[in-house]
C-alpha cells in the first residue's frame, strides 16, 4: 500500500475513534442522551414486539437518528458555552435555552411520529381493532 493511501486509511479510522469517543462522552456525562437512548431501545423492541413493516423501521431509525443527532449538537452547544463563558450570563443562557428547544422540538415529532406509528399496533394487540 502505498504511502498515501495508508494515511488516507489511517485518517479515516482516526475519524471514526474520534466520533465513538464523543458517543461515550455523551452516554458518560449526559442524562438526557442517555434517557433519548434508553427510549430508542424500547422503541427498537416494540418494533420487533408489534413486527413493523419495513417503512415504519425506516421512520423508526431516521428518527432516533435525529433525536440523537439533536441531542448530541445541544451538548456541544453546551459545552462551547461553558468554555467561553463559565459564569453566568444571560447570552449564555438564552443560546442554552434555544439549543435545548430544538431537542425539545424534535422530542415531540419523534413521539407523534411514534404514536402514528404504534396505536394502531396497540389496538390491534390489546381489543383486535383493525386499520
Amino acid at each position: 500500500m502505498d504511502s498515501k493511501k495508508k494515511r488516507v486509511k489511517i485518517s479515516i479510522l482516526k475519524s471514526f475513534s474520534v466520533a465513538f469517543q464523543g458517543v461515550w462522552t455523551l452516554i458518560h456525562n449526559e442524562r438526557n442522551f442517555r434517557f433519548h437512548l434508553l427510549a430508542s431501545i424500547m422503541v427498537i423492541a416494540a418494533c420487533f414486539f408489534f413486527d413493523v413493516k419495513k417503512t415504519e423501521w425506516l421512520v423508526v431509525f431516521l428518527t432516533i437518528g435525529l433525536v440523537l443527532s439533536v441531542e448530541a449538537l445541544n451538548a456541544s452547544i453546551e459545552y462551547i458555552c461553558d468554555l467561553i463563558h463559565p459564569e453566568y450570563n444571560p447570552m449564555v443562557k438564552m443560546i442554552k435555552d434555544v439549543a435545548a428547544a430544538a431537542v425539545i422540538l424534535v422530542a415531540i415529532v419523534a413521539i407523534v411520529i411514534g404514536c402514528i406509528i404504534f396505536i394502531p399496533y396497540i389496538l390491534q394487540w390489546k381489543f383486535g381493532i383493525l386499520f
